[in-house]
């Protein structure tokens, strides 16, 4: 009787560690996809480059451009709506946040150095580009992990 029951806990803990894995292995899968888009959509936006200031030679970013390409890039990747929300069919079940989306332009001296202890982030830039965060949450397979959410965090220069 007693090695039945055995059998039964030690099914219970194997099941319970094996929910586990399954849920931390998702959520690396998760923070890398989020990473992939986020780094997508900030070369997509630094790339947006301003005809009228490229006419007289100077190498500038048309802000508004950018952050709507960079929208764009991060709501085809993730698979997300016009606010951020997830669509039907997405594996993400709550709304993508953008923490931060920071242009750095022409008017600035090059090198530039971004900051912030916040977000425990730092970055040099040798010419206009653009710094973005966003908050991403993991939707839990099981309920053996803890929620989790991440501050990804993304920057990409203009290439001329």
């Amino acid at each position: 009787m007693y090695k039945l029951l055995l059998l039964l806990l030690m099914s219970v803990v194997y099941m319970t560690m094996y929910a586990l894995q399954t849920d931390e292995e998702v959520a690396l899968h998760t923070l890398f996809q989020g990473k992939h888009a986020l780094n997508r959509a900030v070369h997509a936006a630094a790339q947006q480059s301003d005809p009228m200031k490229l006419a007289a030679g100077v190498h500038a970013i048309d802000e508004s451009k950018a952050q709507e390409e960079a929208l764009r890039y991060l709501q085809t990747n993730l698979k997300l709506n016009g606010i951020n929300d997830p669509l039907p069919g997405s594996f993400l079940r709550s709304r993508v946040e953008v923490v931060l989306f920071k242009i750095v332009n022409d008017q600035e001296v090059f090198p530039y150095r971004y900051m912030d202890a916040e977000h425990e982030f730092d970055v040099t830039l040798e010419r206009p580009g653009v710094i973005m965060f966003i908050r991403l949450e993991y939707p839990r397979t099981y309920s053996v992990l803890q929620p989790i959410t991440w501050t990804i965090k993304s920057s990409a220069e203009m290439v001329y």
